[in-house]
């Protein structure tokens, strides 16, 4: 009798790899990139804890969903139903990301407003945005891209002015002088103050 043939096709190809799994793996290479950028900040703690909340139901099943590869799925799930319930899941749990500290304004300017992040956050939104750079550009990255997109959606950021200065400075400094430079820099002198 002729043994029966099955064809599986290898999980090695990402395109045989179901949604959840190719997911699972974009959050896992992100979360392992922030995890050594904090790392070599001396950031030991925000690093083990980084993008901890993209595990829970809420935020990965969304991710699952509308996951692409080339972007985040919140940007899917947004266009499909007008809002990312991941994303404000996520945004109010995580301290790195500048919508974190968005509060009503005490002046007469603007209703809502950026309060001034704690330094050890702007690194940490630093280190997530080279982070989110390289996972999503893979071999098309180099030390300008995380600037090339922070100035592309910078208009609409709310930000207190120092935080956005500083995250600048970080940004700048990367595309001009590379990674061992900057993070050397914001390490030994941005958060030793």
């Amino acid at each position: 009798m002729k043994p029966i043939e099955l064809h599986i096709p290898a999980l090695t190809d990402p395109k045989n790899q179901p949604k959840w799994l190719r997911h699972l793996r974009t959050v896992n290479r992100h979360r392992m990139l922030v995890c050594r950028h904090c790392f070599r900040l001396g950031l030991y703690k925000q690093g083990l804890m980084h993008d901890l909340s993209k595990y829970s139901p809420v935020e990965f099943m969304v991710g699952a969903k509308y996951y692409q590869g080339f972007q985040s799925p919140n940007n899917a799930e947004r266009m499909d139903r007008g809002y990312s319930s991941a994303w404000l899941h996520h945004k109010g749990r995580n301290k790195h990301h500048l919508e974190y500290w968005i509060d009503y304004s005490l002046g007469e300017e603007s209703p809502l407003a950026g309060m001034k992040m704690p330094i050890h956050y702007v690194a940490e939104m630093f280190c997530d945005r080279v982070a989110a750079s390289k996972t999503y550009l893979g071999n098309k990255y180099t030390d300008q891209s995380p600037l090339a997109y922070y100035e592309k959606s910078k208009t609409h950021y709310l930000m207190h002015p120092e935080t956005r200065a500083l995250l600048e400075q970080m940004l700048t400094m990367l595309a001009e002088q590379g990674e061992e430079a900057t993070f050397n820099y914001i390490r030994y002198h941005i958060l030793k103050k």
